[in-house]
């Protein structure tokens, strides 16, 4: 009798231990994007006599995640300004001890390949300002990479190599990660190529206001003090783990047991730089959503519910009176907004996204943050003590429900993706501020100006290179000719009409 049980348990154990390893080793489908990512074979699983999956053991995610895994290094121009000095007086302006200088910087990071043609997921800081960017793939073959777009609301980019077949990640649902589950780090910190850490999921929805502060920044250069008042449209839900994660790991894969990517590296939180058990990525599907906008229409598309929400907990449920103590409070609709249009009315609570739990704002913007205008959305609302289901069409950041692709005409296209206005200077301006040539940046709107320099509206442009420029037309010949001569940058310079200094900025052409 004893040994027919155990005979029975171990059959059943056996069917239980196939029917895990089926589901663990992802054989049923991957949800990927572009094209599938290599499945595990069953040869190779009955040449493994390893356990697959198993918390503690780790090789199998490894082997498998790593030759998708790149490591990035980064070329990028600064231009080191120096103040005007009396020999510029002497030289008008041509001193070479009053010149600016060109330092080229270098910096690495990882990357991920996500299809078999050579695109790569990687940190939109990894690839910022860069002039060139080579890719160094896990069998030590170099590729020089181009960068297909950004998105610096998500800190996400993509970028492209040529030549031959990738081995490319399947992406695992990030929705499905659960805290405590065990996670593998995947990348290139310190330039140590190939470097695998494991760790666990610490927690799940994290916003530490990193891009947010980035994109303030960004908008107080572009703006000045009304661009502290503009609402950052960054998308922070990040995973946290206490996987060893440093800096050249930004843009590399967190892995679960499987191999399959659960999210991008991004940042850590720590005192000196260094790992200090505190790592954040951006989900999964996050990335999936944005480097596919980015591919396909060569922007992001992201759809806005339109309200102005706060985060629940007891004591603001107090404060607004609401039946629930969880969820996202809807302090105000927009009036041209898709919640609005929906139904849903201020002082309602969003307690589900289709079908998914909305305890946190992070939650909430990350799945709205996946959906493009146009496209609808399940939300379920405690209104009164009484749950109501909406359907909700999506807009885009006008009102409007159209895709809003990138059609700059071809020929003004180096010219725009620097994102600035200019002037023509009158004889009377230039007079008082002691030039003789120059024309003044009226405005900077998005683009690579706003992105990688410092430079301010009013700056006075009195020189594109070696150019001396003295009408708006100048300005634009200079950089079109830069741009077909094939070089990686120009030079900008002048100066501000409060300031006497000469100065200037290095923007990339590529």
């Amino acid at each position: 009798m004893n040994n027919t049980v155990k005979t029975i348990g171990i059959a059943v154990l056996s069917s239980i231990v196939t029917i895990g390893g089926y589901h663990l080793l992802g054989l049923q489908g991957n949800n990927v994007i572009f094209s599938e990512a290599s499945k595990p074979s069953l040869a190779r699983l009955a040449n493994y006599d390893g356990p697959v999956g198993v918390p503690g053991d780790f090789t199998y995610a490894a082997e498998l995640s790593t030759p998708s895994v790149v490591h990035i290094k980064a070329k990028s121009t600064r231009t080191a300004s120096q103040q005007r000095t009396i020999f510029d007086d002497f030289f008008g302006g041509e001193s070479p001890f009053g010149q600016p200088r060109n330092q080229q910087q270098e910096s690495s990071g990882s990357g991920v390949i996500i299809s078999n043609d050579g695109y790569i997921a990687t940190n939109n800081h990894v690839v910022e300002g860069a002039t060139e960017l080579e890719v160094v793939t896990s069998d030590h073959k170099s590729y020089t990479a181009k960068i297909i777009g950004t998105d610096p609301s998500t800190d996400i980019a993509v970028i492209k190599i040529e030549g031959g077949k990738h081995p490319s990640m399947a992406f695992a649902n990030s929705d499905n990660v659960k805290v405590g589950e065990w996670v593998l780090a995947v990348g290139n910190p310190f330039n140590l190529e190939s470097t695998v850490t494991a760790g666990i999921v610490s927690a799940k929805g994290r916003n530490i206001g990193i891009l947010a502060e980035k994109q303030q920044q960004q908008m107080y250069r572009r703006y000045g003090e009304d661009g502290r008042q503009k609402t950052s449209d960054a998308i922070e839900s990040f995973i946290q783990t206490d996987a060893a994660v440093n800096p050249g790991n930004s843009g590399g894969a967190l892995v679960n047991l499987k191999g399959e990517l659960i999210g991008i590296n991004t940042a850590i939180a720590s005192p000196n730089g260094a790992y200090a058990g505190y790592a954040f990525a951006v989900p999964s599907e996050i990335v999936k959503k944005v480097t596919a906008d980015i591919v396909k229409y060569g922007n992001v598309q992201r759809g806005y519910l339109g309200i102005n929400l706060v985060e629940l907990d007891g004591k603001k449920a107090e404060e607004f009176k609401t039946k629930t103590d969880e969820g996202i409070y809807v302090a105000d609709v927009v009036e041209n907004g898709a919640a609005k249009a929906a139904g849903i009315q201020k002082g309602d609570v969003i307690v589900k996204i289709d079908g998914l739990e909305t305890k946190s704002g992070p939650k909430l913007q990350e799945i709205i943050g996946r959906k493009r205008p146009g496209e609808s959305t399940r939300v379920t609302v405690n209104r009164n003590g009484s749950l109501k289901d909406f359907e909700v069409t999506l807009r885009n950041r006008d009102g409007g429900k159209d895709i809003v692709k990138n059609t700059i005409d071809s020929e003004n296209k180096t010219f725009e993706q620097l994102g600035i206005e200019l002037a023509e200077l009158s004889s009377t301006d230039k007079q008082r501020m002691g030039i003789q040539n120059g024309v003044v940046v009226k405005k900077i709107v998005e683009g690579d100006v706003a992105d990688y320099t410092q430079m301010r509206e009013g700056f006075v442009v009195i020189k594109v290179g070696d150019k001396r420029i003295n009408s708006v037309s100048d300005f634009k010949a200079a950089i079109k000719a830069a741009k077909e001569k094939d070089e990686e940058g120009v030079m900008i310079c002048g100066t501000y009409q409060s300031s006497a200094r000469t100065t200037c900025y290095g923007l990339s052409l590529e």
